[in-house]
């Protein structure tokens, strides 16, 4: 057993059950960091930095106030058009946002940040391509009569790992990237970081 604790500085539902699921002891502290702010610095046009910058921002925000830890932050982005695509504010804006993906590719880009002592000390990306079916509207709207308001919690307005997956043709990349980590770099450097056994 590891004497090195290790914070998972992120409220995201996905990314406790990945680690979870990947046998990872850790504890849950929530950032509380206004993604906002760090948007309205940000080109919207970089949604790969945006979301190494969310994460970085998330780990040290918790790693200022728990400096014997290792923090882990993570952040995902979803690109598209040239653009970034915020998570959708009602079922009216998922509707949308998803009639717009119909047919056509995405990119996800899932971040990770490693703090200790307020300072970073690692990050990564990782990015998946998603392609999208083009569904009918009888479709989209049995979709989102199904999954209801709890798909307003995820970036696209789908969770690939339940009943989006049908929204989609193909995926090119990794599953854990989808759900918002990147894991295999992030467990690489639990490793090197002795919270996890080599």
């Amino acid at each position: 057993m590891s004497a090195e604790r290790l914070v998972l500085a992120s409220k995201s539902a996905a990314r406790r059950a990945v680690l979870e699921g990947a046998g990872v002891s850790f504890s849950v502290q929530v950032a509380g960091v206004d993604e906002a702010d760090v948007k309205a610095v940000h080109d919207p046009a970089d949604a790969a930095g945006l979301a190494v910058e969310l994460a970085r921002v998330k780990a040290l925000a918790v790693s200022r106030h728990d400096p014997e830890a290792w923090v882990l932050g993570a952040d995902q982005t979803l690109a598209f058009a040239g653009g970034l695509v915020s998570k959708a504010p009602s079922m009216a804006a998922a509707r949308a946002q998803l009639a717009a993906l119909r047919g056509r590719s995405h990119q996800l880009h899932a971040a990770a940040a490693l703090a200790r002592g307020g300072q970073i000390v690692w990050s990564g990306l990782d990015t998946a391509t998603m392609r999208m079916r083009d569904f009918s509207d009888a479709f989209l709207d049995a979709y989102l009569a199904a999954e209801g308001e709890a798909l307003l919690g995820s970036v696209g307005a789908y969770r690939l790992e339940g009943r989006g997956a049908q929204l989609f043709e193909a995926v090119e990349g990794d599953y854990f990237t989808v759900l918002g980590l990147p894991l295999w770099p992030v467990l690489a450097e639990l490793r090197r970081a002795g919270v996890l056994g080599r």
